[in-house]
């Protein structure tokens, strides 16, 4: 991918100003621009500063999601690291993989690389966003990474990837995240009302199929068919409802 097109670094859930310092810096080092934050835990924004040398134009452009899910919606696939070598359902990519991965999947749109608060990272319900996970393998003595370290081993693996993905970009966008979870949502309202998923515990099931949705790479114009098509079926099955 070309350094600062189309990647989108989101941090979850960040409390440290310094890591937040640091990390703009890193973008800067590696001309990435991007930056998303997720439920921040310090708008300490100003002390950020001290550590974002040369990166206040990092810092200033920054935008605030209020969720993770508002924070990915604009990605068409994105890449969450963790500490945890073992994640339910996954297969963790090397950082190298991960690079490889975001600059190919760049030719369909906007990707993200989403990084995990300093205290618990990422949870399994924060990787459902997430259509592969990576782990930066380290020693057993030390097996945690503070979150800027994180940051500029994975922002260098990208910027080093190269300057375009091989092959000509894609005919049509990738399908956005924002548009596949309000799939997911219509998916759960209508196989609820159907009597396909479990109500006590319905979100396993929907999990597994809104990670084949993501592997399945689908364009905008085919996620907003299947939207439509859902959107008439849960009408079919709960007659009476709203047609918005």
């Amino acid at each position: 991918m070309r350094p600062g097109s189309e990647l989108t670094v989101i941090l979850h859930q960040t409390r440290s100003p310094d890591n937040l310092g640091a990390v703009c810096r890193i973008m800067a080092n590696f001309d990435f621009q991007r930056l998303v934050l997720s439920e921040p835990i310090t708008r300490d924004f100003a002390g950020a500063e001290r550590l974002a040398v040369k990166s206040d134009h990092v810092l200033k452009a920054l935008t605030v999601a209020p969720t993770l899910g508002e924070a990915v919606q604009d990605c068409v696939y994105v890449v969450g690291s963790t500490s945890r070598t073992q994640v339910v359902g996954r297969s963790a990519l090397t950082p190298e993989e991960a690079a490889r991965r975001l600059a190919e999947e760049s030719k369909r749109g906007r990707v993200g690389l989403l990084f995990g608060g300093e205290q618990r990272g990422l949870s399994d319900e924060d990787l459902t966003h997430c259509a592969d996970v990576l782990v930066i393998p380290t020693s057993d003595v030390q097996p945690s990474m503070n979150l800027a370290q994180s940051a500029s081993v994975l922002l260098y693996l990208c910027h080093r990837q190269g300057v375009e993905p091989s092959g000509p970009p894609a005919e049509e966008p990738g399908a956005r995240l924002g548009t596949l979870g309000a799939l997911s949502k219509r998916m759960r309202e209508t196989m609820l009302a159907a009597d396909f998923l479990n109500r006590q515990a319905p979100d396993h099931v929907l999990h597994e199929l809104e990670q084949t949705l993501m592997r399945s790479r689908l364009t905008q114009r085919e996620a907003e068919l299947w939207l439509n098509a859902f959107k008439h079926l849960g009408r079919a099955v709960t007659p009476g409802t709203s047609r918005e």
